[in-house]
């Protein structure tokens, strides 16, 4: 399918997934008070014949920032209502957040994301159309592949869409804990872009935890020799949270909309209480 169509067909998936009344993708944003509502961006085959549902979201906030605990205003069905979705919206359009895995029996049965922000309640379902097949781990047009990213230099690589918790930390509080990620890529740049100062760009964010978390570099630069990454994370509260690494070489946010080249990691962080008079 051509690159143009596959682009036009997504993005018209979103809206023609909302429901009546729901505010569309193209409408104005304000800094606070709109839906947040899923993106399907696609699936992909896996080698033992089942199928990966990859999942982003518009905020249509501007500014505002959603926690939406997991429950009857953030739920995935069915199998859910927890299907590893994130908890905590950043403002505006968030691409391949995370996926689903789906039995390779599917067949043309539908799982649907519905959210609740702002006292409005948007519903996506998302299912096997074949002209949503699309290709995260290497880009049909030019050979490009996601980035590789590691936890320690020489470490086991991680590319491509989210699966999973990758490494558990743990801190006490106040302390912050540091976040060191090695990456690098195969630095294929297409005609219409330049490789810049960095083949990768790392960003963190929050996706899951009971209070604020606040980073020392949310974009900490990358080595351009060793492609070490390093970052702090301060927590307000004590409890468990789930941080999201984004590694994307040049094609940019959502691969340009192509949906490569881009990797995801979530670090699960155990903070614990401080010492009580500290």
């Amino acid at each position: 399918m051509a690159r143009w169509l596959r682009l036009a067909i997504l993005c018209s998936a979103v809206a023609a997934a909302a429901p009546a009344g729901a505010q569309l993708p193209l409408e104005a944003v304000k800094d606070s008070g709109q839906a947040v509502t899923a993106a399907y961006e696609g699936w992909y085959r896996n080698p033992d014949g089942t199928f990966t549902l990859l999942i982003g979201y518009m905020n249509r906030n501007q500014k505002q920032e959603l926690d939406i605990p997991i429950g009857p205003d953030n739920r995935v069905e069915p199998g859910g209502p927890d299907r590893g979705q994130p908890t905590h919206f950043l403002p505006r359009r968030q691409w391949g957040v995370f996926t689903v895995t789906v039995p390779a029996d599917f067949g043309d049965r539908k799982i649907t994301w519905t959210i609740v922000a702002n006292g409005r309640t948007t519903s996506v379902p998302m299912g096997l159309n074949r002209d949503y097949e699309v290709e995260p781990f290497k880009d049909a047009a030019n050979n490009n592949t996601p980035p590789i990213v590691r936890f320690e230099q020489g470490g086991s690589p991680l590319q491509g869409p989210t699966r999973g918790i990758s490494a558990t930390l743990g801190t006490t509080l106040p302390t912050p804990v540091t976040l060191t990620v090695w990456a690098s890529d195969d630095g294929v740049v297409t005609p219409d872009r330049k490789a810049g100062d960095s083949p990768v760009y790392i960003s963190w964010s929050k996706f899951r935890g009971p209070g604020q978390v606040t980073f020392g570099a949310p974009r900490p630069p990358v080595d351009k020799t060793t492609g070490r990454a390093t970052t702090t994370a301060t927590f307000s509260e004590p409890g468990e949270y789930i941080l999201r690494a984004q590694a994307n070489d040049v094609s940019g946010e959502g691969g340009g909309g192509f949906q490569c080249c881009w990797t995801n990691v979530e670090v699960k962080i155990i903070v614990l209480p401080g010492q009580s008079g500290r």
